[in-house]
């Protein structure tokens, strides 16, 4: 297992370093001026413009250039400054004021998921056939056709503005409450694939040679699910909510949006829309560690649920 968990990170360290080559490389050769992007139709003063192209490097061109301001980031990003967005603002700053919404709308997202799509899939795969498991299959169908962007203003106006059962809008400094109606919406697609997966996976392990054992040698039904059939069955769902938990939190991008929710999403869409390269970089290298975390615990996790499971 440490061999394992050593091989993993320096995987790691190299998908992180390619992941934000590329990134770097994507926002600062596809934009066009991001200083007059920032200010918009208000006039850039000459001062201020070649202030900003020192601070940034943006006068150095070509290959090299680029090659330059890249390990400029990387140097200053081992020390663990993040650097500032075309604002002067620190992206250290954003992120810290960020996340806590962020975190706390994924947590709820991925427990919507947990509790009610991965409790539905074990009875929908116990009871395969039955009127709650084609009810849940047609379900799930209808909530993975629908975008989210036609979803969560939706979810909005219905809840939010007409029968006012939850705030229509987050605001700067969301509580529970609030962030209760952007996270079961936020959380549906991944309720209904993992509902789907369980409901699958347990199907499947139901019909297994081991569970045909477990039954001719006098287990009770329950515990023949619970300890040899769940555990096999969460495998899968384990792969999918891992892989989730990074997407839930870069904190969905039109979720954070619609709900004005000022999370890591917001900033990055806001970022995006400015052309503010140092913020775009900055959030999607530290979403890059997420993933990279969340897919290693899941692969430890693996042995955990299947001791067939072993890493050498």
């Amino acid at each position: 297992m440490f061999r394992f968990i050593v091989r993993r990170l320096l995987q790691m360290v190299v998908a992180f370093f390619g992941t934000t080559l590329i990134v770097y490389a994507l926002m600062f050769a596809g934009q066009g001026d991001p200083i007059q992007a920032l200010a918009g139709e208000r006039p850039v003063t000459a001062a201020q413009r070649a202030y900003l192209t020192e601070k940034y490097h943006l006068d150095a061109t070509g290959f090299g250039g680029f090659f330059y301001r890249y390990f400029d980031y990387l140097s200053n990003l081992l020390r663990g400054d993040l650097g500032e967005s075309l604002t002067g603002r620190p992206i250290g700053e954003i992120l810290a004021n960020a996340w806590p919404v962020t975190i706390k709308l994924a947590l709820i997202a991925i427990a919507v998921a947990v509790i009610f799509g991965v409790t539905a899939g074990v009875l929908a795969g116990i009871r395969r056939g039955s009127i709650f498991d084609n009810s849940t299959l047609l379900l799930t169908l209808l909530v993975l056709g629908i975008p989210t962007i036609v979803l969560a203003p939706l979810a909005q106006y219905l809840l939010g503005v007409k029968w006012q059962l939850f705030p229509a809008t987050s605001g700067a400094d969301p509580s529970f409450y609030a962030l209760l109606l952007p996270g079961i919406v936020l959380g549906s697609l991944s309720l209904a694939t993992a509902l789907r997966l369980t409901r699958t996976s347990v199907a499947e392990n139901l019909r297994a040679d081991y569970v045909r054992t477990a039954r001719s040698k006098g287990l009770p039904r329950r515990r023949v699910v619970t300890v040899h059939v769940l555990r096999n069955s969460l495998i899968p769902v384990i792969t999918f909510l891992g892989v989730e938990l990074g997407n839930l939190m870069s904190g969905a991008i039109i979720t954070e949006g619609v709900f004005n929710i000022p999370g890591v999403g917001f900033n990055l869409f806001r970022a995006i829309r400015t052309e503010d390269g140092p913020l775009v970089v900055g959030i999607v290298s530290v979403l890059v560690v997420v993933y990279l975390v969340s897919n290693l615990v899941v692969d430890v996790l693996y042995a955990v649920l299947d001791p067939r499971i072993r890493y050498e």
